[in-house]
């Protein structure tokens, strides 16, 4: 699955490549305003922070709601206490798109990340000319040496690298880029399973300093508290808010 879902979104960047040359999508990363500071949004706290996702769908749960107006939503998470707003933008299977990621940005005044199967500078520099100010990596999805170019990168154009792990071995190569933000989602992006004890049993891999979040496996606030007995700074949360009132729901997590 997840080789079919990093396939699919380089096909699609090639597709908006044609009509937007990579100069162009180039000259307008660099005139942007500096990205916000994400790590700072996102220090830990007394309480655990919230990534809080626009997430119209899952291969996983397939439609999750219409989101018709995403700047909307993003704003209701920013007055919940949301730390940072992430917006999905792969359109085959999670009905989003840079579009997306546009109105969001103009909308809320916290870091917004892009959440995407990132496979190519074009779609980091794409995401930085839409305004993001993180981006995603899967580790899974790249070989070091490209992950690696894709981290760098990002850090040069001034945003913030939230690199994706799924296992104990790929904390490691996450460490080994010096990241600085390192999430672990609990479902396997191959199998689409859960595992919802994986982030307790790495995270003490994390080194100190580095800020840890947990990713997928967060319905309740029993889950927040899970996460946070575990060792998490912040979860990431899409389903959750997306099928429930986000502003009571992101305040009953921000107590945790």
């Amino acid at each position: 699955m997840l080789e079919q879902l990093l396939a699919g979104s380089l096909e699609d960047a090639q597709a908006r490549r044609e009509l937007r040359p990579l100069a162009q999508v180039e000259a307008e990363a660099i005139a942007r305003p500096d990205a916000l500071d994400a790590l700072d949004a996102l220090h830990p706290t007394d309480h655990i922070r919230v990534i809080a996702e626009v997430k119209r769908a899952s291969p996983s749960r397939g439609h999750l709601a219409e989101i018709p107006e995403p700047q909307a939503l993003a704003a209701q998470y920013e007055a919940g206490g949301a730390s940072v707003v992430s917006v999905l933008t792969e359109q085959r299977k999670f009905k989003g798109s840079l579009a997306d990621l546009e109105a969001v940005r103009k909308a809320v005044s916290i870091p917004v990340l892009r959440k995407d199967f990132i496979g190519e500078e074009y779609q980091i520099l794409e995401a930085r000319a839409a305004g993001a100010d993180l981006v995603l990596l899967i580790v899974a999805a790249l070989p070091q040496r490209t992950l690696a170019r894709l981290y760098a990168l990002i850090r040069e154009l001034g945003m913030t690298p939230l690199v994706e792990a799924h296992s104990a071995d790929e904390v490691a190569r996450a460490v080994d880029l010096g990241s600085q933000l390192i999430g672990v989602n609990a479902r396997n992006l191959s199998t689409f399973e859960l595992d919802r004890e994986l982030f307790g049993r790495v995270a003490d891999q994390i080194p100190a300093g580095v800020i840890r979040v947990a990713e997928s496996a967060v319905l309740d606030v029993s889950d927040v508290i899970r996460y946070r007995e575990a060792g998490a700074d912040a979860v990431l949360v899409g389903e959750a808010l997306v099928t429930s009132d986000p502003i009571a729901t992101l305040q009953s997590y921000l107590s945790v």
